[in-house]
């Protein structure tokens, strides 16, 4: 193509309404396929928001929202102001992000059988949650309820009918959500973060409660081993060999089989380590009784300073596609995500055509390692 100067006047218009053509035509061939959703923790305080890589995401759930009196409460409004102030403010990279507000969490799901036990408490809770989403100009909501009809934390409220009630808490939250669409003229989402076991799909009603959501976001990590076993705690595929174990696969297709289409489904990726003492060396500790749980760290610490150091041996599960650490004077195994196994996740994402990946947590890599991973093979 000519420079404009070399140009005829009256051919400048149309040069140029071919060049933006050319870059709309461009920007969308960009735009990603799958979804790539990021848990960001606000929890903590204030988050490093400036050092998020907007470019390499779809979504950002905002962790966590509380559940009080029925209500969704941000309970620490002053630094959640400001993060969702700088998180939106991430939009002028990419104008396609989402940020979706995530309540409950392990540590914040007590109040929820409560929270959606009757009609008006649903309406009170859903009008609450939607209501944070009008005033920060967000993009939707998201239910980490750890777990309905479950103990999950020590203290938590269960009740048998949170399993019919997991489904109207999803009902009252979008029609609210369908009013404000009505107020501002734009889609808001809903998305669930579910436990990965089967005992989550018996206790809730899937095909149901997922007629209401945009995404259902698996949280296929935190397994272990069976029996209070070592095991890997985020592995794609079964490894037991008594054909009861835990995986990423085991939990899609038990989602799938329950209802949730695969087009809705998220695929988890921990980007933490999990570590535990084993009370033997054997099989270099996978299978052997747990003695006590040891701290595993991020996944940027991990790799930087722990990984085939101080006696620390890299190992790969080739059955389970999931990599370890054995230490054979301390007994200490540190299962974890590299980038070998997020490569293998975005691989099965793609095959069994999944809406996407999400991980918790941003911040446990600083540095990028498995972000570039995902971003590099899930466009």
């Amino acid at each position: 193509m000519k420079c404009f100067c070399e140009m005829p006047f009256w051919r400048f218009p149309i040069a140029l309404a071919l060049c933006l053509l050319i870059c709309f035509a461009s920007s969308a061939q960009k735009k990603k396929k799958f979804i790539v959703n990021a848990y960001v923790g606000g929890f903590r305080g204030l988050a490093n928001v400036e050092e998020i890589d907007a470019e390499k995401l779809t979504h950002i759930n905002y962790a966590f929202v509380n559940v009080q009196d029925s209500m969704a409460v941000l309970t620490n409004l002053a630094t959640d102001s400001t993060n969702f102030r700088k998180l939106n403010a991430l939009k002028g990279k990419n104008p396609d992000l989402k940020i979706v507000i995530s309540i409950g969490g392990w540590a914040w799901s007590e109040n929820f059988s409560d929270a959606v036990l009757t009609e008006s408490s649903r309406l009170k809770f859903a009008k609450s949650s939607v209501d944070i989403v009008r005033q920060y100009d967000l993009d939707g909501v998201d239910i980490d309820w750890e777990y309905p009809g479950m103990r999950g934390e020590e203290g938590n409220v269960f009740r048998p009918e949170d399993k019919q009630n997991f489904t109207l808490m999803f009902k009252a939250i979008r029609d609210e959500l369908n009013l404000l669409e009505k107020e501002k003229g734009k889609k808001y989402l809903l998305t669930t973060a579910v436990g990965g076991s089967k005992s989550f799909i018996e206790h809730t009603e899937m095909a149901l409660a997922q007629a209401y959501l945009d995404y259902v976001l698996i949280m296929t990590y935190d397994y272990g081993g069976r029996n209070g076993t070592v095991g890997h705690h985020t592995n794609l595929y079964d490894y037991d060999a008594s054909g009861e174990g835990s995986s990423a696969d085991r939990s899609v297709k038990n989602f799938i089989a329950a209802g949730v289409p695969a087009s809705k489904i998220g695929l988890g990726a921990a980007f933490y380590g999990k570590g535990w003492e084993a009370e033997t060396t054997d099989n270099h500790g996978l299978g052997a009784k747990r003695v006590k749980p040891v701290q595993g760290g991020g996944y940027t610490k991990l790799k930087d300073t722990v990984i085939d150091q101080n006696g620390n041996k890299k190992y790969y599960d080739k059955k389970a596609q999931a990599p370890y650490l054995f230490n054979d004077s301390t007994k200490v195994l540190i299962t974890y995500e590299d980038e070998k196994s997020v490569k293998a996740k975005c691989k099965y994402i793609k095959k069994h055509k999944l809406a996407g990946i999400f991980f918790w947590e941003y911040f446990n890599d600083p540095k990028e390692y498995l972000i570039n991973e995902i971003h590099n093979n899930l466009d």
